[in-house]
């Protein structure tokens, strides 16, 4: 567990949750502390999907929205998107009607821009209770959020994407990159790891030989922005943890440009837990297109993984990598190890 900065403040009686009703939690991670919360008045908006298996698997009671109902209370755990908590803060405002809303942030998530604008929104007194490098503040009596509630973001031309969602208001130029790259003669069933709103998916599936397209993303924000980019029959939606995803069948190539970050912290060991998922469902003969940061060192597992590893683009800043054949045996072993 991380983050007890909710627990101590409620524990030295710096505020008070109401005794009863229904406490919204929007955007509460598995490694946030909430054992001073009273879980059988929780409902928990996450829609992150390894957060929210996790949460769920504790037995935790998780809405894909707020209820209708008005809540006793609502927390909302900032997220690291200023656009996103915005929201979530407006969204906590009406789901309390004029109620106590709580909003628990670090630092690194703006929690000190976001405290210095509340105060100016809130129709009271805007409390706060800092500990671990963030913050705690909580307000009652509603104020004026509506901009908030209609936070909205430039999205790329053409697309539809939403606050909070990666690369929301720009094409990412590794996508870009890595879309120029794919052969105009890629066929047969394609996988899209973590294909967040779509833009890469919409490049795979101009190519006319593409049979099937598994769109697969732990993001259920950008899933439902992937569904209006992408129409087209051949296309199947996943809300999956990319790292355990495994498709009906094996596949003939995988596309992607995985994360780098697991949270706040930059951390390569998930964009080379996607390669190891690339290796385990393509087909024996099946070949991966993938694009990275220049920086992030994906050689070594490539070469473990796969029988033949190229480089094939990119520019200063990314590398465009050509992986064919999928070594099972080398896979398994090193799994085992």
């Amino acid at each position: 567990m991380q983050n007890a900065r909710l627990s101590l403040a409620l524990a030295a009686q710096e505020v008070q949750l109401p005794g009863e009703g229904r406490i919204l939690c929007l955007r509460a991670r598995a490694e946030d502390d909430l054992s001073a919360l009273p879980k059988e008045r929780l409902d928990i908006v996450q829609s992150f999907q390894p957060d929210h298996a996790a949460l769920t698997a504790r037995g935790f009671h998780l809405l894909d929205a707020p209820a209708p109902t008005p809540y006793a209370a609502a927390i909302v755990f900032l997220p690291r998107s200023k656009p996103e908590a915005q929201l979530l803060i407006a969204q906590a405002v009406a789901a309390t009607n004029g109620g106590l809303v709580l909003v628990d942030g670090q630092k690194t998530d703006g929690v000190d821009s976001l405290l210095k604008a509340t105060r100016k929104l809130a129709g009271g007194p805007v409390s706060a209770f800092s500990k671990a490098h963030g913050k705690l503040f909580w307000f009652t009596g509603g104020g004026a959020f509506d901009d908030w509630a209609e936070t909205r973001v430039a999205s790329p031309e053409g697309f539809r994407t939403v606050p909070g969602v990666f690369s929301a208001d720009r094409i990412d130029r590794g996508s870009a990159l890595l879309a120029e790259a794919l052969p105009a003669k890629l066929a047969g069933h394609v996988v899209d790891l973590g294909a967040g709103w779509g833009y890469l998916s919409r490049a795979i599936l101009a190519r006319e030989a593409v049979e099937r397209l598994d769109l697969v993303e732990a993001e259920r924000l950008a899933l439902d922005c992937a569904r209006a980019n992408v129409a087209d029959p051949r296309a199947r939606f996943h809300w999956a943890d990319a790292t355990s995803f495994t498709p009906d069948s094996p596949c003939d190539v995988v596309v992607m440009n995985p994360p780098f970050h697991a949270g706040r912290a930059g951390d390569p060991a998930l964009g080379q837990a996607f390669i190891d998922t690339a290796a385990r469902i393509l087909k024996p003969g099946g070949s991966l297109w993938m694009v990275a940061n220049r920086h992030l060192p994906y050689e070594g597992r490539l070469a473990t993984l796969f029988r033949d590893v190229t480089e094939a683009g990119g520019d200063s800043g990314f590398k465009i990598f050509y992986a064919q054949g999928p070594v099972r045996r080398r896979s398994a072993q090193r799994r085992g190890a």
